[in-house]
């Protein structure tokens, strides 16, 4: 019997984690595979390896593991196969296939787009555009989102869009904000690239709240959150291997 496992990240705040349930539930809806439950990476239960032995002990011979996730880096790369080498030591008869994260795609540039426009603030010809990551050590996710940042360029025409991270990778938040303090830009949005509320979420607030410039208008628009287009992302992921014949 097929399963899917769609795995979240995990946070301290509730919330957070509520939102990720609500999302994952929606997400079921729009399926028909037998067996789907949710994990999460850390800072939540359950863990990867118990959402694996819940899908088990419903009758899972196959799981398609899902990362609810933006990009790919230490989770995708190391954390979630190194879940997923140990299930299968654990039950060799287990067929498990892990699928990509969100990662560089349209929808995501026209997500960022709609946060702004629910600002209220027209982009104009002297406003630039700052998207806050996460971050990672991994190249591969600096690299994804230079390419996000171009998309939304040409999408956009605004003429300057920085990328900065929060953690891990350069530039930083701080350089990035003195960077924008410092320009000719009269209006800068700011555009945390975050799926859910949490910990770095405030952090960028906090920051945000302490700036002050008479003859600059800092935008902070919401995180991109569980929106409808990543429901259709998940859908379309599903619907391919609805198509295979797995694990019979």
């Amino acid at each position: 019997m097929q399963a899917v496992l769609y795995v979240c990240h995990g946070s301290r705040l509730a919330k957070a984690c509520e939102e990720a349930i609500a999302f994952v539930e929606q997400c079921k809806m729009s399926t028909d595979f037998p067996i789907q439950e949710i994990c999460f990476i850390e800072l939540a239960d359950p863990d990867i390896a118990t959402g694996i032995e819940i899908c088990v002990k419903k009758g899972a011979t196959s799981i398609i593991v899902i990362p609810i996730l933006l990009l790919a880096a230490g989770h995708v790369k190391q954390d979630i196969p190194e879940a997923i080498q140990k299930a299968r030591q654990r039950y060799p008869f287990l067929q498990i296939l892990l699928d990509e994260p969100f990662g560089i795609h349209e929808k995501m540039v026209s997500i960022i787009i709609e946060r702004m426009m629910e600002s209220a603030v027209s982009l104009h010809e002297r406003a630039m555009i700052l998207l806050v990551a996460r971050g990672s050590s991994d190249p591969d996710t600096k690299s994804a989102m230079k390419t996000i940042a171009g998309m939304l360029q040409q999408k956009t025409n605004v003429s300057r869009v920085d990328v900065c991270f929060l953690a891990a990778a350069a530039p930083s938040l701080e350089d990035a904000l003195q960077a924008a303090k410092q320009s000719s830009y009269q209006t800068i949005f700011v555009v945390p690239y975050l799926l859910f509320t949490g910990v770095l979420m405030k952090k960028i607030e906090q920051r945000l709240r302490s700036l002050t410039s008479s003859d600059q208008q800092w935008v902070l628009c919401g995180y991109l959150g569980y929106h409808p287009f990543l429901k259709e992302l998940i859908k379309e992921k599903l619907q391919k291997y609805s198509r295979l014949t797995i694990g019979v």
